[in-house]
């Protein structure tokens, strides 16, 4: 197929068209009653995860990327546990990719959730900068913006839904810039420019202990959402993910593409349902929960 740049672009095919692809989330979509789910679905889980973070990451998911990391990563897994389902594929929001390569069978659990631990540490120990939010703006504009102000465009999430991120000074500059052609910002609470060069001295002690584990085969394709393809390299395509930006409009366009006929969000919240359904109208997008409930 062709892009709109009109260069060529791989078609990619998932495993089963029949069936919907899976989608698990990231930072940002925890929600009160996710604890409760882990506890009754997974205790195992909660219990491995508060002997390697210290404490009960849940008590404390709204403070840092410490605690919140893990406890959504444990939300997605029990979320996973709880529906019957072979997808046509799965991708993950960042975080969500973890979970994603779980599911698929590509990682072990147990390594999973260690990498999780240290990738929400590392994450929050950052402390270089910021994250801003552009509201109604399209991803020219968030590139005009980006260039202007020396900033990265950290997420393409959907339609009218794209992140910068920088140093702080840089995102004031871009914050004045958006101001004069009347783009509206929100400045996101977080510590670390995620997702954008300032990163990747978090993504190298993460890419050494991706070094140590098991990588198989997955059981379908898994999607990068920092390629919009299946995962080539999982251990480099990982550790990449921390400073590179979220191409997730183009991942579930691509999964689309590649054949997945619907869509099912595995994990807590439903930001993913919300932003698909903007990213390729008329298909349909469901919760794990709703399924569970049918």
């Amino acid at each position: 197929m062709w892009d709109h740049d009109r260069k060529c672009v791989k078609v990619h095919s998932v495993s089963n068209a029949t069936q919907p692809a899976a989608l698990f989330p990231g930072q940002g979509s925890q929600t009160p009653e996710m604890r409760d789910v882990v506890a009754r679905r997974a205790p195992e889980l909660l219990e491995a995860v508060t002997e390697l973070v210290g404490e009960d990451p849940f008590a404390r998911v709204e403070e840092d990327t410490r605690f919140a990391q893990p406890a959504i990563f444990c939300a997605s897994l029990a979320g996973w546990d709880a529906v019957d389902l072979r997808p046509s594929a799965a991708a993950g929001h960042s975080l969500g990719e973890l979970a994603a390569l779980v599911a698929a069978g590509a990682l072990d659990r147990d390594d999973a959730l260690r990498l999780v631990v240290l990738r929400g540490r590392l994450m929050g120990e950052a402390r270089n900068g910021s994250m801003l939010a552009l509201v109604g703006a399209d991803l020219d504009t968030a590139r005009v913006l980006a260039q202007a102000g020396g900033v990265t465009v950290a997420n393409d999430n959907a339609p009218g839904q794209v992140v910068l991120s920088g140093a702080l000074d840089a995102l004031d500059k871009t914050e004045a810039e958006a101001a004069e052609r009347n783009v509206r910002v929100i400045r996101l609470n977080v510590a670390g420019a995620f997702h954008s060069p300032l990163m990747e001295h978090a993504a190298e002690p993460f890419r050494a202990a991706l070094e140590q584990i098991e990588v198989h085969a997955p059981k379908f394709p898994v999607f990068s959402c920092t390629t919009a393809a299946p995962f080539t390299d999982v251990r480099e395509e990982l550790a990449g993910a921390i400073s590179r930006p979220v191409r997730w409009r183009e991942t579930v366009i691509a999964m689309h593409e590649a054949g997945a006929p619907s869509f099912v969000e595995i994990g807590p919240g439903k930001v993913l349902t919300k932003m698909g359904k903007r990213i390729v109208k008329g298909v349909p997008f469901q919760s794990a929960e709703d399924l569970v409930n049918a």
